[in-house]
């Protein structure tokens, strides 16, 4: 199932050194064993051999309420494989920022904690302030903007600020559709037929399942086995939209999600395995099943003839 995953964050000042070395996994974080690509471009000319010193001189001299770097994450298809992805993600920095605003990315490449599953993401750390063309020494380059002697001053930030609350919503918006499309057209140019993502609510698709929470890296670890159980099964559960229900009153809700090329008999299976290691966990004894096609599950003792049976279906 494909995920739709877009946030939009912004760091303050002292913050853009510590966090450029998170995503690139540097210094105390180069024991993560996740990273799969780094990437700058568009940086001035004191920067292009040491993209560091750029967030580094942010921190120094960007001005004290001021915001340091603006960052987007997007979460990834697992489809594409590693070029693919970088391709994808090249395509999609170069739309956001052009040839204006310096910026640095990485994509990370974890082992899901709750499917174990790749989970494949990237963070694109952008500048707001905007390349003229003057050059400028990092000190100056941080500066107040001066519009009426563009050389004297800093480089002119594109904050969004001149925007309204109403405009910043749209623009919002704007940017998840921006995503969307750009997502969805790199899963056709490589052949498939599923797995594109809708950056609507799921309300707004018509479909009645409830959405699932987004976790990091440390917050998916503390859970425990049965809210990764939860998750799983949410993930499960049928992604058709009531509206196509509704359209199909003759249809069964296996018909549709045969249709939309959900494996029932594969579903069934994953999750009753999962099942079958909580309880040989909880019994301490090995167990083992089988899942019929009416969705009825046996369940056997490996070191005794008699077990159970229940049912398991949508």
């Amino acid at each position: 199932m494909a995920t739709y995953h877009l946030s939009v964050k912004f760091g303050g000042k002292g913050k853009a050194l510590a966090h450029a070395c998170y995503i690139m996994r540097e210094d105390k974080f180069s024991q993560r064993k996740d990273l799969e690509h780094t990437e700058h471009g568009n940086m001035p000319e004191w920067a292009k051999d040491a993209p560091a010193h750029f967030w580094q001189a942010s921190d120094a001299f960007e001005r004290a309420n001021g915001s340091t770097y603006r960052e987007i994450e997007i979460a990834l298809p697992r489809e594409l494989n590693e070029a693919q992805r970088l391709e994808l993600v090249r395509d999609f920095v170069r739309q956001e920022t052009g040839d204006q605003h310096a910026y640095s990315f990485a994509i990370h490449n974890p082992k899901g904690s709750i499917d174990g599953g790749e989970q494949p993401h990237a963070h694109i750390m952008m500048s707001q302030r905007v390349d003229d063309g003057i050059e400028r020494s990092p000190e100056q380059y941080f500066r107040r903007y001066n519009a009426k002697f563009p050389e004297r001053g800093g480089a002119r930030k594109d904050s969004g600020h001149n925007l309204t609350p109403t405009e910043q919503k749209q623009a919002l918006k704007d940017l998840r559709q921006r995503w969307e499309n750009t997502h969805n057209s790199h899963m056709k140019r490589h052949g498939f037929e599923q797995g594109f993502i809708d950056n609507r609510s799921l309300k707004e698709q018509g479909i009645d399942r409830k959405p699932e929470q987004h976790f990091g890296f440390d917050a998916a670890g503390r859970l425990d086995d049965a809210q990764k159980l939860d998750i799983r099964l949410n993930r499960l559960s049928p992604t058709v939209s009531t509206q196509e229900l509704t359209k199909n009153p003759e249809y069964s809700g296996c018909d549709l999600l045969k249709e939309n090329g959900v494996d029932i008999q594969r579903q069934h299976e994953q999750l009753t395995r999962t099942l079958i290691q909580d309880i040989s966990k909880e019994r301490g004894r090995d167990m083992t099943f089988t899942v019929h096609k009416n969705g009825d599950v046996d369940i056997t003792k490996v070191s005794r003839s008699h077990g159970m049976r229940f049912k398991l279906g949508f």
